[in-house]
């Protein structure tokens, strides 16, 4: 078997991997990457690329401070609070990010009116918390443009045009302003420039930018990459990680470690085995389809195990949850399209086979999916609707369905999107109790023209406003549901990525029993959350996987 070395060993090309290359490399480490897929980005290639970071320089000014974050999180956590941890993690991020910035071509900039996710809890924030990446210009990768992941099919539009989240007001007032048409204009002229030469637009967004800024300045830095090369053993010596592994070419390579090997390989939500004992929807035998690539099996969790990493499946959720609709593809499964913010609008409900709402539709999709499971206990399977009438759905689109005015038929006619000249025969085909659904509609509306929910109280916090329509008076996300045709969207359970993980310490150290095993890291979805299955606000798996890895290379270089 043929042999190499290096000082530090970075399994996985997300954004946790590539920030402990970074760091590593930065403070003077041989660092190699190797990745089991042929495309780099993992997870964080599909995400909003947004960490999650109290008290960064902007929130700062406004007042944030650490201390307001902790007592947050405390009562987010509850007894699955861990204070040393979360402290490590307070006191560390802006760090990793002030590194980021200044070692690669990556921005963030805080974000005003993006709240926390639970904002009446004591020391929540309005604003500002959340650090949204900046659009990179793909082309600066080169060839390497098209190894990088791409995003959900589902989530971008006419075939292969990324939008990001700054993008969303200008599309939704291109028909009511002229900076606004100027702007989609411009952004789709680009696309249309690009696709005469790649097979997508090069105009990146959310968390395609940020992997593909990382990954420039992995290469510009002369940081080998392997792809195609998963890791297939870790290699002990006296109780210590000394080396991997990794499979690369039909090739069997033993890569031995003088420092460290970290593991970054996106957690487990593709493991069958796992997912099904963890999960508790799937343990009662229903469906769930993770947003996550397919290639994330928990290898490298199966492997830190094998040489006795502790699993901690002590979080109060397996994963990140997000309600998902499956959009179907002329080659392949259907692609997931995670529902963010459509369930926010006005003008739009969800509902179970029974055509009743079941809970406050613009709470975050982490602790929306929870709510679909319990309404869907004595159902077969876990599928509620999202629905709206013909403006709503115009102004705002329906799930990947777009607003006004791209073309919608195609979805139409891939049973996608549901249409019914009335609720009644909406509900005959979507499989909806038609009687439930006119009186749940009815009941909704009754009140909507108040803006008022008294049912569920929808559009009642900063965070709810916030993914509503501001401009919509007098409540952000309430309005009627009444002009034929009407539309639906089925969505299912689903993920973005895992939650339990590895048992690390504040240093990122896989443990095993309490004790570190020697040499071994772990960050990312790899890593058991330090929010423990909680979601405190946008960027929390981004966050800490910034953080950790930042931590992690840090203490590997210190010896």
């Amino acid at each position: 078997m043929k042999t190499l070395s290096c000082d530090v060993l970075v399994a996985g090309s997300g954004v946790g991997g590539f920030t402990a290359a970074l760091r590593a490399h930065h403070q003077g480490l041989d660092v190699i990457v190797v990745e089991k897929e042929s495309l780099f980005g993992g997870t964080s290639a599909y995400s909003a690329g947004m960490p999650w970071a109290p008290a960064n320089p902007a929130a700062s000014e406004r007042g944030d401070t650490p201390q307001k974050a902790m007592t947050y999180l405390q009562n987010e956590l509850g007894n699955l609070f861990d204070p040393q941890k979360t402290e490590a993690y307070l006191a560390n991020c802006n760090a990793a990010i002030g590194f980021l910035e200044a070692n690669s071509s990556v921005r963030f900039t805080a974000q005003p009116v993006w709240s926390d996710y639970h904002p009446d809890l004591p020391g929540a924030a309005a604003e500002l918390r959340g650090l949204l990446p900046g659009v990179f210009d793909g082309r600066r990768l080169g060839d390497h443009f098209s190894e990088l992941r791409p995003p959900l099919r589902s989530m971008m539009i006419f075939g292969g045009m990324m939008v990001g989240r700054e993008d969303l007001p200008h599309l939704f007032n291109i028909r009511r302003s002229v900076v606004s048409a100027l702007y989609c204009a411009r952004i789709f002229l680009r696309y249309l420039i690009d696709r005469t030469r790649y097979s997508r637009g090069t105009r990146l967004t959310n968390g395609n930018a940020l992997v593909a800024s990382l990954a420039a300045s992995t290469f510009e830095k002369k940081i080998p990459l392997w792809l195609s090369s998963p890791l297939t053993q870790l290699i002990t010596e006296n109780g210590a990680v000394t080396g991997a592994v990794v499979e690369r070419n039909g090739e069997k390579i033993e890569v031995r470690t003088r420092k460290a090997v970290v593991l970054a390989c996106g957690g487990f939500p593709w493991d069958q085995e796992l997912t099904g004992r963890l999960y508790p929807h799937r343990r009662a035998g229903k469906s769930h389809v993770s947003a996550a690539p397919r290639g994330n099996t928990g290898d490298a969790i199966r492997l830190a195990r094998q040489v006795g990493g502790r699993f901690d499946d002590t979080a109060a959720n397996g994963a990140a949850w997000a309600p998902v609709s499956l959009l179907p593809q002329e080659r392949g499964p259907p692609a997931p399209f995670p529902h963010f913010i459509d369930r926010a609008k006005p003008g739009v409900i969800v509902v179970d086979r029974r055509g009743r709402r079941f809970a406050n539709e613009a709470v975050s999709y982490h602790d929306f999916v929870p709510k679909m499971i319990e309404a869907c206990q004595e159902d077969q399977e876990v599928e509620v609707f999202v629905l709206a009438d013909h403006p709503t759905f115009r102004k705002y689109g329906l799930g990947a369905a777009p607003a006004a005015p791209a073309p919608f038929r195609a979805f139409l006619r891939s049973g996608y999107l549901m249409r019914g000249e009335s609720l009644e025969q909406l509900a005959e085909i979507a499989g909806i109790d038609a009687a439930g659904l006119r009186g749940t509609v009815a009941d909704f509306n009754h009140f909507a023209e108040q803006g008022s929910d008294p049912k569920f109280g929808k559009g009642g916090d900063s965070y709810q406003r916030f993914n509503g329509d501001r401009n919509h008076r007098p409540n952000p996300c309430i309005g009627p549901i009444r002009k034929a045709p009407f539309y639906a969207v089925k969505m299912v359970p689903g993920d973005l990525g895992t939650f339990m993980g590895l048992k690390t310490d504040c240093f990122g150290r896989v443990l095993s029993d309490e004790k570190p095993v020697f040499g071994l890291y772990a960050v990312g979805n790899d890593a058991a959350s330090v929010f423990a299955g909680h979601y405190p606000g946008p960027g929390s798996t981004i966050g800490p996987a910034i953080t950790f890895a930042f931590v992690a290379a840090n203490h590997i270089a210190s010896g």
